[in-house]
């Protein structure tokens, strides 16, 4: 059996530059892709879209896409991604006491 490395597996799905933001931005519920961009500083549309790409891969969002003219497409977290709640408001609370 082959040994792996669960850190290094969760790393690749969640720690990424933009992935901790986008996840903490969806938190609050579904979101179009616009409205993410927009919530996040600093983030380009070539990085937002491989994050979500990347992260939709994993079963930690979810993309569903509108039959409307023009498409209207919205991202939402999974049952996966909304268990990385708590973890995510644990490592705010460090940031907030370490960080700033």
């Amino acid at each position: 059996m082959e040994h792996r490395c669960v850190m290094k597996e969760i790393i690749d799905i969640v720690g990424g530059k933009w992935a901790m933001p986008i996840i903490y931005t969806l938190l609050s519920g579904t979101k179009r892709f616009s409205e993410i961009e927009k919530l996040i500083p600093d983030i380009n549309t070539r990085m937002l879209v491989k994050e979500l790409k990347n992260m939709e891969a994993n079963g930690i969002v979810k993309r569903e896409v509108f039959a409307t003219v023009p498409p209207t497409v919205e991202y939402s977290l999974t049952i996966k991604g909304q268990k990385l709640k708590p973890i995510i408001d644990e490592l705010h609370k460090w940031g907030q006491e370490f960080v700033l």
